[in-house]
């Protein structure tokens, strides 16, 4: 069978998928996905053994110069690849008009979320079959069934698996270990305190144990850089792209991570670990792994979603953003030494 699938992005949404993938290619051993996706998530998508082909793309890019992509050449390149084929089901598992656009594209019949499950109702326009999938489940929940229904396949109850292939077993925390710690994020309201970032550096180094700081940006490393200062046991990584890293989180033992992509991806690759949520809602995007756990702020609007704080209580004891400060590092630390054993 060949599929193809749209799911462009982000991060966190193309990892949600990876194990709707894993349940497909147990049921239809000759599966074969080809998958459309942001070029900088390329190499994630490859990784999984049902996906055949990627198709890069650049929707973000193109959508705002649009006169540039076509002179280019590159939309006539990626329309082409994408209508090469005939497939016996086009998904559009995101459920955006950005994937509808796409999908409308695509030769074969289209599956894809009704236009009450939609996130934007007008994109079930575009398909065949629109197919209801509970709202207020958790997105990787939400991609398994969307898969199910549409190659026709019974849902199964196990613990999501990514299919990303791991040799290395996680070093338990009772022994030096190696841990990354994820603190870049993009909402302000989801940024962990930078003075509780530094407390569970020395937490950890007091242990014995080696940490890594990726970033992604200039304000990010100069955040790594603040955090690493006079800690011999703490590494600022050089910058590396998502693959060369996803190779790193693959060797390491154990994470901590704000509300990001990488922490997904951490969890996905099989890291014991804990994810911090503040402003967000872990029973909507909280992290999924064998040993992953996600660490919710009990305060009273929480989870607000709100990108900007708008809190003006007497609760916070001068945190910012003051939900974090019903989380601890010594919290944090306790955690990660409960699910990392």
């Amino acid at each position: 069978m060949r599929v193809l699938l749209i799911k462009t992005s982000s991060m966190g949404d193309v990892i949600h998928t990876l194990p709707a993938l894993t349940d497909a290619l147990a049921a239809l051993p000759n599966l074969q996905v080809d998958w459309v996706v942001e070029d900088s998530f390329a190499d994630l998508a490859h990784r999984h053994p049902a996906v055949h082909s990627v198709i890069p793309c650049a929707l973000r890019r193109w959508r705002k110069h649009p006169v540039q992509a076509r002179r280019s050449g590159e939309w006539a390149t990626f329309k082409s690849a994408v209508q090469a084929t005939r497939y016996d089901a086009v998904i559009d598992a995101q459920g955006l008009l950005k994937s509808a656009f796409v999908t409308r594209l695509g030769k074969g019949p289209k599956f894809g979320l009704d236009k009450k499950s939609a996130r934007e109702g007008l994109s079930a326009r575009v398909l065949d079959h629109p197919l209801p999938v509970r709202r207020g489940q958790h997105a990787i929940q939400r991609v398994r069934e969307l898969l199910s229904l549409a190659l026709d396949y019974p849902l199964p109850d196990t613990a999501p698996d990514y299919g990303l292939p791991r040799e290395h077993v996680p070093t338990p925390l009772s022994e030096p270990a190696e841990l990354v710690f994820c603190h870049g994020t993009t909402w302000a309201t989801k940024h962990y305190p930078e003075a509780f970032w530094r407390e569970l550096l020395e937490l950890a180094s007091s242990d014995g144990h080696r940490i890594h700081l990726p970033w992604g940006n200039d304000e990010e490393k100069a955040r790594a850089d603040r955090l690493a200062a006079g800690l011999k046991q703490v590494t600022v990584l050089p910058k590396m792209g998502l693959d060369a890293l996803t190779d790193k989180l693959l060797s390491w033992d154990a994470f901590i991570a704000v509300d990001t992509g990488l922490a997904h991806l951490a969890a996905a690759a099989g890291l014991p670990g804990v994810a911090l949520y503040g402003p967000t809602d872990p029973v909507l995007t909280g992290v999924q792994g064998m040993r992953a756990s996600s660490l919710a702020a009990d305060f009273p609007c929480a989870p607000c979603v709100q990108e900007k704080c708008t809190y003006r209580g007497e609760l916070g004891e001068g945190v910012e953003p003051p939900c974090f400060s019903r989380l601890k590092p010594q919290q944090v630390w306790q955690q990660l030494l409960r699910v990392a054993v």
